[in-house]
């Protein structure tokens, strides 16, 4: 036991120490840090005064200081404090509910990522820190699509399933320095510091891919995929506001929803989300039935739409089996799962369906358009995805017949995107519609032969066309020019997969 002097020596020390444990536990960290300062202070004392306890104290004295600076976790064991062991035991299991009591806090409980406050709070205060020395931040708003169905039809169980495993995603493929958090419902937001909105939307895409090659068990024999729409935002130093950021990054999301869902959109103008239909559940049987009438109707629209466009020539609409069979196989090479190689078949096909509406002395003329003219054929993507999003079964090929005229540089058609801003799908579609129209003979030039077609390709690489995208072509295709595969018109099944990818612009000057 202390003597007497020694036990008044330490008396004060002691009481401050278990008064900020209490001020801590109530969350009063300025008045936990005054009272840990306080004792700090009495205990160096007490060691620089020679009482023969000073090593406890000492040891008391950095339990204290630990329990303060960061809950705990770095607190010295209790028998290490000799005489004070009793109230090193007290503080740690005070740090040990402080710990459970922050990550209550601080944890969103069902995914195990950051709740929203925290979230905020994080990206609150990596805005202060950009704004301090001018770096660059970006923000991914990741939304589920069709997240409502999967509660609905499968269960709310399934629907957790689903939750977790997609934010195991996020958090198992993000950098250290990323921050992931649960914004709500079905929402996450990534927070990528460092990182430009091009960048981001590089890794958005990584994570989108990821997600749609996950299984997610919904019963004892049955498994779901789904898929996510991400908006992107971001910015530099002093320009960036929280509200603002995140506003930005909703607004690009929900431009993904309506564009198609199951893309990448960075912040340009927002745009309303479309409806969602709840359903209620039904049997594996009728599940089942109902997959399969879907699959009927989606043929007999693709069929209708491909009945209209057969008779067009083939730089005016008519379905092409050499721009699938080209787009299909470069999908596949890439790895992409086989709900997204059906997507980009079906756009593939169906690409130059809005060249319905354009005149046919202004396709088949042989000389330079006029203004007037040029203006009726770049909307033809916009009036295509108009058709496409009208049948609803064919709806999300909508996004990749709107934006195969996109350029990589960014000086395409309708919207100007560039880069990995541009669906990769487009961009798949966007080659694959080029090579075809130079090796075919068009109303206002002559063909070309596929030697030369890759070497257009490759020379418009990066000006109109994704560099990777066109390298990958020209791996597949160096030997021996595509060929055609009726196959693809009819029956489309779904192929195997294989690697990674980029974006797109078209040779020649032509008029596709």
């Amino acid at each position: 036991m202390p003597r007497p002097r020694e036990a008044l020596a330490i008396a004060p020390g002691v009481l401050a120490a278990i008064a900020a444990i209490v001020a801590y536990s109530e969350a009063d960290v300025v008045a936990a840090a005054m009272l840990a300062s306080t004792a700090v202070g009495i205990f160096v004392g007490i060691v620089a005064g020679g009482i023969p306890i000073r090593s406890q104290v000492r040891s008391l004295e950095t339990a204290v200081g630990a329990l303060v600076e960061d809950g705990g976790t770095a607190l010295p064991e209790a028998r290490r404090l000799g005489l004070l062991a009793p109230l090193g035991a007290q503080l740690a299991r005070v740090a040990d509910a402080l710990q459970s009591a922050r990550e209550e806090a601080t944890t969103d409980r069902l995914t195990r990522v950051a709740n929203r406050p925290t979230l905020l709070a994080h990206l609150f205060a990596e805005i202060e820190r950009v704004s301090r020395y001018n770096r660059p931040l970006a923000v991914a708003f990741i939304d589920l699509d069709h997240f409502k169905a999967v509660n609905d039809t499968y269960g709310h169980e399934a629907g957790d399933r689903v939750l977790r495993g997609v934010a195991d995603v996020f958090r198992e493929h993000t950098r250290g320095t990323d921050f992931v958090g649960r914004y709500g419902g079905e929402e996450f937001v990534v927070v990528l510091p460092e990182t430009t909105a091009e960048d981001a939307t590089m890794v958005a895409e990584k994570l989108r891919t990821l997600v749609m090659k996950q299984r997610f068990r919904a019963g004892e024999d049955e498994e779901i995929t789904v898929s996510v729409s991400i908006g992107i935002a971001g910015g530099q130093g002093r320009s960036l506001r929280i509200d603002q950021l995140l506003r930005d990054a909703d607004a690009a999301m929900y431009a993904a929803k309506s564009l198609g869902r199951n893309q990448t959109y960075v912040f340009a103008e927002e745009d309303d989300d479309s409806a969602r239909i709840p359903r209620a559940p039904i049997s594996q049987e009728a599940r089942q039935r109902a997959t399969d009438v879907g699959d009927q109707a989606r043929r007999a629209a693709e069929s209708a739409l491909s009945a209209v466009l057969a008779p067009m020539p083939h730089y005016a609409g008519q379905p092409s089996p050499l721009i699938a069979a080209i787009a299909v196989r470069m999908a596949t090479e890439l790895g992409l799962p086989d709900a997204e190689i059906e997507r980009i078949r079906v756009a593939a096909l169906l690409h130059d369906v809005g060249k319905l509406a354009v005149p046919g002395q202004i396709l088949e003329k042989p000389g330079p358009l006029s203004a007037d003219e040029w203006q009726k054929v770049v909307q033809h993507p916009r009036i295509g995805q108009a058709i496409i999003e009208r049948v609803m079964t064919l709806g999300d090929a909508g996004a990749i017949i709107l934006h195969h005229h996109e350029h990589f540089s960014g000086h395409g058609y309708p919207y100007g995107l560039r880069g990995t801003d541009i669906p990769l799908g487009a961009r798949i579609v966007a080659i694959a519609d080029a090579y075809d129209a130079m090796v075919r003979d068009r109303p206002y030039r002559r063909a070309i032969g596929h030697a030369a077609a890759i070497e257009e390709l490759r020379r418009y690489a990066e000006v109109q066309f994704d560099p990777e995208l066109v390298d990958l072509f020209c791996d597949l295709y160096a030997r021996r020019p595509p060929a055609e595969d009726p196959g693809l018109l009819i029956d489309p099944r779904p192929r195997p997969a294989a690697s990674r990818a980029p974006r797109a612009r078209a040779a020649g000057g032509s008029r596709r």
